[in-house]
């Protein structure tokens, strides 16, 4: 198309990608993203996608109608190397850029200090609440917060998560059972905001502290990941998840330091981190008893409990609510940054 499309670009936790509000984008909008983005081709040439999943990601956000809600968020992932747009999962580390672009863009009005922006996630049906630093009411990305896999510091973005348990499955457990075998893996199929199948990384053939090229290099790994995968999507109410990017498939070991290490496919390609609610569904399960995730994991004690979850670039720590032997609120520190305001062509 000859005419632009207002975008913001930004940083999003560990994640990058486009910003839109919903009344800016085409009718043909999947194939406008996958114009825009430059997929499919496993660089993106031709696009602003930056040949990996993490950085092919898109936010399309409205002004809610919903009581108490400020705005509703859609996430779109891109495909790299497929004619592919999906919503069949959510982005909790895109989700840390959505309500400072509110406020850029009169969503949401901005208080002095810090602004609460309450979302609405349109993929699962859940709402989180996202306090933004908007110094003399401007929104500010200056900051010294860090998280593990983002160079340097920025303004915190406290996310907090409620209802999530389900969120795409239907129940925090889809099919009841803490464990279920397949493959002849003892695998939990767990959705607390991102559905995800845990398994001991020792059952897979690895030690856990593999490198992601390592694991993406290890073709007879991949095969039998993708093989539980299949299995465990219709399992998990997902239905054929063949051209889906859920479920995320974790595998987790004894940690260093933390409450647990993890290598996760996301679901072909090695995860340098880990996303925002797939660490959120992982220490709910290091938190399940009967989960392979949790005799492996340091779980921690009372009410409240810090559950940091190691990846291959550093960690990220869930701040758990437990009553009752459940997860009822997790809540994460993210950061966002600004990278581009303008329009972008497809």
């Amino acid at each position: 198309m000859n005419n632009g499309v207002r975008c913001m670009w930004m940083r999003g936790g560990t994640s990058k990608g486009g910003y839109f509000l919903a009344e800016d984008l085409p009718e043909d909008r999947d194939v406008f993203l996958l114009r825009a983005m430059g997929s499919p081709d496993i660089r993106q040439i031709d696009g602003m996608g930056g040949a990996d999943p993490l950085t092919s990601k898109v936010a399309v956000v409205r002004k809610s109608e919903r009581d108490g809600v400020d705005v509703d968020y859609l996430f779109l992932q891109v495909f790299v190397d497929q004619p592919i747009v999906t919503d069949a999962q959510n982005c909790g580390n895109i989700l840390a850029g959505v309500g400072p672009f509110a406020i850029e863009r009169g969503l949401v009005a901005a208080q002095d200090g810090e602004t609460p922006v309450v979302i609405y996630m349109e993929n699962t049906g859940q709402v989180a609440v996202a306090r933004v630093s908007t110094p003399g009411g401007v929104v500010s990305y200056a900051g010294e917060a860090k998280i593990d896999g983002v160079p340097g510091g920025a303004a915190a973005v406290p996310i907090t998560f409620k209802d999530t348990a389900g969120s795409s499955c239907g129940a925090l457990l889809p099919t009841g059972n803490a464990a279920d075998e397949i493959e002849g893996v003892a695998c939990t199929l767990i959705d607390n905001g991102m559905p995800c199948v845990v398994m001991r990384a020792a059952d897979m053939g690895i030690t856990g502290d593999e490198t992601p090229e390592e694991l993406e290099g290890n073709a007879a790994l991949r095969e039998k990941l993708e093989a539980i995968r299949l299995k465990a999507g219709p399992m998990m109410n997902l239905g054929d998840v063949s051209e889906k990017s859920v479920p995320k498939m974790t595998m987790v070991s004894a940690p260093k330091e933390g409450a647990i290490s993890t290598r996760t496919f996301i679901p072909h390609r090695c995860h340098k981190t880990i996303g925002v609610l797939g660490a959120v569904s992982v220490a709910t399960a290091c938190l399940t008893e009967g989960s392979p995730a949790h005799d492996l994991a340091k779980r921690g004690e009372g009410r409240e409990r810090a559950l940091s979850v190691e990846h291959p670039t550093g960690e990220m720590t869930v701040v758990a609510t437990v009553e009752g032997g459940e997860v009822v609120e997790a809540a994460i520190l993210r950061t966002a940054r600004k990278l581009m305001d303008g329009e972008i062509f497809g």
